[in-house]
């Protein structure tokens, strides 16, 4: 019998099978409601018991009861769908204004400029036109000429507020400065907005506009509070606040901006900035130097700081219908280049970087509080998101402090070994050490009362730093010392191990604990659980796994103008919100605003590359495109804890693990750059390693030598590539090192897609972890006879995945891996017909 449903309105009736229409009393519809919002698609038992335990329903079939059921799921989705639409629709009609008046403006643009064109060629008939037009440049720049000293009185002041208004409105929406698109960005409904770049004009300058889910107060209020998302910012002081008779406010700030690296120092501003509504109801926020000023507040210079100069800039805040925000944003500064060396000139130079790091960090700050405020979810580890994004902060700050120095915030310059190649500073102030020394409820004291900071940077060639990050991050046994990490750590460990004496464990593999990330992915923080290895009893009953809260960003290699940095710093298992954090690590800043256009593949696997060889990841057919120089400067910052009498010690220690680091990065970066015998870039080889190719063809070789066939298609003939049909084989191959224990270093697509991991990584998975009881047996047992016969064949079973997911295959067959001279290179296993339970 065929079920006839409608959806209808289920506060009334439904039509049940035989075409009999069932009408249902309020009561009888509340009750069902009431166990909807329980059970939304209930058993054919679970309707039963409905039917058996509310009494108004006994009169009611069970057929009924579900066709209802059927009926309310229906609206609901219908009600969800309409609700989704209409946001869409509102979004897009917003989105579709704001690109009307970005075409507006931009033919105003080209109307200003066509204007120029003719101008130009009328006044200069009999002369070669040059090949820049530096009109343009004229006419942006006039308003830079020298001026008298302005009124700094309440009456001057309005007067250069409502000056700096007019400017900052005719950059956010007319033509005053000449944008062009930010490269790399696509505007669209789900993109973070319209972002442009200045184009000859003075100083740097970066433009925004989108669409965010806040009402525009709260826009206002959370841009004004720059230190809480531009995270370059120290400080922003209000030195004095002025109402104005058109209801809008003057304000006096002092901002300075920590330098991005230890090679420059920071950058301090003397503001004005004016906040006031329009006729239409917008909101504005436009700011501007004052530089030259008489009978009124002024800042005289500060040490360590260079006075840089505000251009009129600011935010127009437009309430869009249907509730949210149209935000335009200007940020137009002159950093003062001329003040850093010239290879540093560049990172002040760059509109692409002003726009990354403050212009669409500002938007994206806005987004990431509106979807926030839009889910109703707790994330990972039950933090709420102010939370999580108060501790992204922290750690950024406190790795900005440390690159900085700065003396007020107690910082101490002392002396080197005689070579400038790393600079100590120590810290013994009451606030740096505020929450390093937990009182110990294990009858355990304190024992650290200082902070050093040993930094350093260097100029790497050729590099782009998303593709540095990613390998510092997936590989940190590459360049990190176990036994510092557990040093570091032992300043926020609630235990003996924080006890002067206590014996340094040894770590093995690392798990990545995601903790939170942003909408767009631009930015990670997780948590790094560093597993003990046991070495005697003692280690099992006692268990001093490392944690590590790490932030990452600048990951996306398309990005241009991105700084990529990996900081991360010491906690305890059950850390808290306001948990002491010791931040260290790397910042890579570009130095050039061309893009690198690198293959995602370009490291299929830098660690096994660097253990056993090849041409990092490179298939074939896999080819950097991108012939330019890149030019990237890396700052590293490592801070650690201490006893004030074991200074010297420490101060000898810090100083040469980071000489070690910046050993490891050069290794890797050299390795990673295009050379004349590499020109694909990639890991280059050492000697009696074999790269990629001889790898696949020992492989290949040896399956052939024990099992007597061929394991390609194609038999492997010396005039075929090898790697790559070994790459897209259907079935998962991977091969382990021969050492203390059985880690991977090679897989092959499907050996990846099994695992659920990436190259990368795989060295830091173990044979052992992935086999289930069974099949660690069954190898076990097997392995002697693959090491004398060459090869064994295991039966059907079960493993895991990295991310736990069990894994079934139809049989397995290992074998041992052999170079030229015969001698046991690794063993290789194939898992045959495998799949996820």
């Amino acid at each position: 019998m065929i079920m006839m449903m409608t959806c209808t309105d289920g506060n009334k009736g439904v039509v049940a099978d035989n075409g009999k229409y069932v009408r249902y009393t309020p009561e009888q519809v509340e009750a069902l409601e009431r166990f909807y919002h329980e059970c939304p698609k209930p058993s054919s038992i679970r309707r039963q018991q409905l039917i058996r335990d509310c009494s108004i329903l006994s009169n009611v079939e069970p057929k009924q009861i579900k066709v209802w059921f059927q009926n309310r799921r229906c609206r609901e989705k219908q009600r969800k769908e309409a609700s989704r639409l209409q946001g869409v629709n509102r979004k897009l009609s917003a989105m579709n204004k704001l690109l009307m008046e970005e075409n507006d403006r931009l033919q105003k643009q080209v109307s200003h400029l066509v204007y120029e064109n003719g101008y130009f060629r009328q006044h200069t008939p009999n002369t070669t036109l040059a090949t820049k037009d530096t009109s343009r440049e004229l006419v942006v720049t006039s308003h830079l000429t020298p001026n008298p000293p302005q009124d700094a009185s309440p009456s001057g002041l309005l007067s250069i507020a409502e000056e700096t208004l007019t400017e900052f409105i005719s950059k956010a929406t007319g033509t005053a400065v000449e944008w062009v698109q930010m490269p790399g960005m696509k505007p669209g409904p789900d993109s973070i907005g319209i972002v442009a770049i200045s184009h000859g004009c003075t100083g740097v300058a970066a433009r925004a506009c989108g669409l965010v889910g806040l009402e525009p107060t709260r826009v206002a209020e959370i841009l004004k509070d720059r230190p809480s998302w531009y995270r370059d910012c120290r400080a922003v002081d209000v030195v004095n606040l002025l109402p104005t008779t058109n209801g809008g406010t003057i304000e006096l700030l002092y901002m300075q901006l920590y330098a991005p690296t230890t090679l420059a120092t920071g950058r301090d501003f003397w503001l004005l900035r004016y906040t006031s509504a329009t006729e239409d109801g917008s909101l504005v926020v436009c700011e501007r130097s004052l530089n030259n000023i008489q009978n009124g507040p002024n800042m005289p210079s500060v040490q360590n700081f260079v006075r840089a100069e505000m251009l009129p800039s600011g935010y127009l805040i437009r309430p869009c219908e249907g509730g949210g925000s149209i935000i335009y944003i200007v940020d137009h500064m002159n950093l003062e280049a001329s003040s850093v060396p010239e290879v540093l000139c560049p990172l002040y130079e760059s509109s692409a970087m002003l726009a990354q790091k403050t212009t669409m960090m500002a938007l994206r700050q806005l987004r990431q509080i509106a979807f926030e405020a839009s889910q109703s979810s707790t994330p990972n580890w039950g933090r709420r998101p102010a939370a999580l994004r108060a501790l992204s902060q922290r750690l950024s700050r406190g790795f900005n402090e440390a690159v900085n120095g700065f003396t007020d915030e107690g910082w101490l310059l002392i002396n080197n070994d005689g070579i400038d190649d790393v600079t100590i500073l120590v810290n013994s102030s009451p606030e740096k050490l505020t929450g390093l020394n937990p009182s110990f409820s294990n009858g355990y004291t304190p024992v650290s009362n200082a902070v050093m900071c040993a930094k350093a940077s260097m100029l790497l060639q050729n590099v782009p730093p998303a593709l540095l990050l990613r390998f510092l991050r997936e590989h940190r046994s590459e360049w990190a010392d176990s036994s510092i990490d557990a040093y570091t750590a032992a300043a926020v460990k609630l235990g003996p191990c924080g006890v002067t004496g206590s014996r340094i464990r040894d770590y093995g593999s690392q798990v990545v604990l995601p903790l939170a990330q942003t909408i767009e992915h631009e930015e990670l923080l997780e948590v790094i659980k560093m597993e003990s290895v046991e070495h005697c009893p003692e280690d099992a009953l006692i268990p001093r796994d490392m944690f590590l809260l790490q932030l990452c960003s600048g990951m996306d290699e398309n990005a241009v103008g991105t700084c990529a940095e990996l900081i991360f710093a010491p906690i305890d298992s059950s850390f808290a919100d306001d948990a002491p954090l010791l931040p260290s690590g790397f910042r890579i800043i570009p130095l050039d605003s061309g893009k690198e256009k690198s293959s995602p593949n370009r490291t299929l696997d830098l660690a096994s590359a660097l253990e056993i060889g090849g041409s990092g990841n490179k298939l074939p057919g896999d080819h950097n495109s991108g012939s330019g120089t890149i030019r990237s400067v890396v700052t590293i910052a490592f801070e650690f804890a201490f006893e004030s009498h074991m200074q010297e010690n420490v101060a000898s220690m810090a100083r040469q693990y980071v000489r070690t680091i910046i050993s490891s990065v050069q290794r890797v970066a050299l390795a990673l750059a295009p050379s004349p015998l590499n020109p694909n870039g990639g890991l280059n080889a050492p000697m009696g390693t074999p790269e990629a190719h001889t790898l696949a063809k020992w492989i290949c070789d040896s399956y052939r030598c024990y099992l007597g066939v061929e394991l390609l298609k194609n038999g492997g003939h010396a005039s075929e590539p090898i790697l790559k049909p070994l790459w897209h084989h259907a079935d998962a191959i991977m091969c382990c090192s021969l050492k203390a224990s059985l880690v991977f270093s090679f897989a092959n697509q499907a050996g990846l897609d099994m695992l659920e991991t990436t190259l990368g990584a795989l060295e830091e998975i173990g044979l052992e972890k992935i086999l289930d009881e069974h099949g660690r047996r069954s190898f076990f047992t097997e392995f002697p006879h693959i090491m004398q016969q060459g090869f064994a064949c295991l039966e059907r079973g079960m493993c895991l995945s990295s991310m736990g997911r069990p894994v079934s295959y139809e049989r397995a067959v290992a074998w041992k891996v052999v170079n030229e001279e015969q001698n046991v290179h690794c063993i290789c296993l194939m898992f045959i017909n495998w799949s996820f339970a």
